[in-house]
């Protein structure tokens, strides 16, 4: 599906924050930033996902459309995502992880993208090793530079794309989401 906007300008000319979007966002001052920018009803539980991960200690930031619509309706491509609140916060981090969704394939696995490469695999080995399947993306590798996930002071970071129905049993289960957190937690 093709994107309505090109970029935030032209999102937010037509549409309202907190009444079609809302962003949430905390910064913590920590290295690691954790983002969901297609949060609510673009990508659905990928906000939730991200602010599992982020704790009570990682900065995050999501953006969220509030209204129902076709994906593409508030999705702006990752690498050219460029809300000014978004752009500030990865910025100042040292690496980001960026929750995405993706639709589903007949598989659970966890994509691993981004151009850190060293945390990417950090973070499959220790998904894998908790009982998660993770492999290399290879359709959406999230290694452009202009990528929000790359977009920090060292110019990397780590996109993961999730099935939606991986998506929807996190969301369902407490316990799993934890053990998913958890798990890129620990590699972080």
């Amino acid at each position: 599906m093709t994107d309505r906007f090109q970029n935030y300008a032209d999102l937010s000319a037509e549409m309202l924050r907190d009444d079609d979007y809302q962003i949430r966002a905390e910064d913590r001052g920590s290295a690691v930033i954790i983002i969901a920018p297609h949060g609510g009803t673009i990508e659905p539980e990928t906000s939730l996902i991200a602010e599992a991960i982020a704790g009570g200690d990682h900065s995050y930031y999501l953006f969220e459309a509030l209204k129902a619509g076709a994906h593409g309706d508030f999705h702006i491509t990752s690498h050219r995502f460029d809300e000014p609140q978004a752009l500030e916060l990865v910025a100042s981090a040292q690496v980001a992880v960026a929750i995405h969704g993706r639709k589903d394939d007949g598989t659970e696995t966890v994509w691993l993208g981004g151009r850190a490469e060293a945390l990417r695999d950090a973070i499959g080995t220790a998904l894998r090793v908790a009982g998660f399947e993770a492999a290399l993306n290879t359709t959406l590798p999230g290694v452009h530079e202009t990528n929000i996930c790359n977009r920090t002071r060292t110019g990397e970071g780590v996109q993961l794309e999730l099935p939606r129905s991986l998506r929807r049993r996190l969301a369902e289960d407490p316990d799993l989401l934890e053990s998913f957190s958890r798990a890129v937690r620990h590699a972080l």
